[in-house]
């Protein structure tokens, strides 16, 4: 009785000193934001190749898998020791799987970037004759509209007069902080090649010990959960990992053939720069539901310096273009894979596009759509412990529900 006793008092003990240290800890996040905040960006820029080495893992795992399974049928009948058959298989599937996305990379570049780079460069030699062109165009307007010519020389002195103070003052001022930045920048660029480099390592450990890393997740996560928590914590992983996986690789998918029809139609319809249009819009049709009219701004603004009349057709066609992604294509690659409306998915973009940037956008709608499951069975669990419906539809046209008979009236 004694020994429960004194269990008792020293779980509670220790409950109490971990709730005291963890209020201590969060005080001192808030208090020392700044401080906490740098910390941990140090901490997550150590584990930076781990992160690239293990986005590159996941995107490789389906064609390993597939190439192991071809391997391994062809090694492991006439293999005398079936398990060693099994590793040679796993490694060989590795290299090839590395080997493939290496070469789709680069080819991928080898029809993008000569194009791109004659696109810039026409840009670059056009620009002084379409300057030139609109110089003469609103000089010509000038001449026409006195009144206009007025106010904008009004506007123009004063514009002037801010610019020259702001160069004599703040520009020079801010000058090495301005070269600072750049090389900042640079030496950010070359810090992502090794990161990308080294996780290009990593993935390679990760790909061919995927198996043994899973079963030490698995033999965590059993020893840290019950029995039935743990099959809940492992399913939602797997549903997690089916969202993610079919989100990106699908997108992936669409956005490129989304790029594809791009230079083709633009290629029929004799548009400028054609293959840099079709880079802009496939990479931006990555985000979801908003990335076709984002890159648009950009390409009509190319086109609007060449043509103003194929800009408008241009318009036209990204608006067909995007529908036809939307409630066609999309649909078809993807399924309904994150099973998400059309509301919560504009949500999800633009709540984790504001914290996260870029890469929230793209990842957003997958991560709400797993938070968006999660909620969805604790809130129908919930109203079956309480004996009610759990179909959304039934609260449709429901005021209360009777206290006594838990009926909806």
């Amino acid at each position: 009785m004694k020994n429960e006793e004194f269990k008792k008092h020293l779980y509670l003990s220790i409950m109490g000193f971990v709730s005291i240290a963890l209020s201590v800890v969060f005080f001192f996040c808030v208090y020392r934001s700044e401080s906490f905040l740098s910390s941990m960006k140090g901490f997550f820029g150590i584990l930076k190749p781990f992160v690239y080495g293990g986005v590159i893992a996941y995107m490789l795992t389906p064609i390993c898998v597939r190439l192991e399974k071809l391997f391994d049928k062809i090694i492991s009948p006439n293999a005398k020791k079936p398990l060693q058959a099994k590793a040679i298989a796993r490694k060989i599937s590795v290299g090839l799987s590395h080997i493939i996305g290496l070469l789709l990379l680069v080819g991928l570049f080898y029809l993008v970037l000569p194009q791109v780079v004659t696109s810039v460069t026409a840009i670059a030699e056009s620009m002084p004759n379409n300057m030139q062109r609109f110089y003469s165009w609103s000089n010509d307007y000038m001449l026409q509209n006195p009144k206009i010519t007025h106010y904008l020389n009004q506007y123009l002195s004063g514009w002037l007069d801010n610019l020259n103070t702001w160069i004599n003052t703040d520009f020079m001022v801010n000058v090495q902080k301005i070269v600072a930045g750049f090389s900042a920048g640079l030496m950010g660029a070359i810090g992502v090649i090794k990161n990308i480099i080294i996780g290009c390592v990593v993935s390679i450990y990760f790909l061919e010990g995927r198996s043994h890393f899973l079963a030490q997740a698995r033999k965590l996560i059993y020893c840290c959960f019950s029995v039935p928590m743990a099959n809940a914590v492992i399913g939602e992983v797997r549903f997690a990992n089916k969202i993610f996986g079919g989100f990106i690789r699908g997108k992936l998918l669409d956005s490129l053939i989304i790029g594809i029809i791009c230079f083709a139609v633009c290629t029929i319809m004799d548009m400028p720069y054609t293959m840099l249009l079709s880079v802009i819009i496939g990479i931006t049709n990555i985000i979801p539901f908003v990335g076709p009219f984002i890159g648009a701004v950009p390409c009509l603004l190319l086109i609007l310096t060449v043509s103003p009349v194929q800009s408008f057709y241009f318009l036209i066609f990204i608006i067909i273009l995007q529908q036809f992604d939307g409630n066609i294509l999309g649909p078809k690659i993807l399924g309904q894979s994150t099973g998400v409306s059309g509301f919560w998915v504009l949500f999800a973009i633009l709540f984790f596009g504001g914290l996260f940037g870029f890469v929230g956008m793209i990842l957003g709608v997958p991560a709400f759509a797993v938070i968006y499951n999660l909620t969805s069975q604790f809130v129908n669990k919930k109203l079956l412990q309480k004996k009610l419906s759990n179909k959304t539809t039934d609260y449709e046209n429901v005021d209360t529900i009777d206290e006594k008979t838990i009926k909806m009236v």
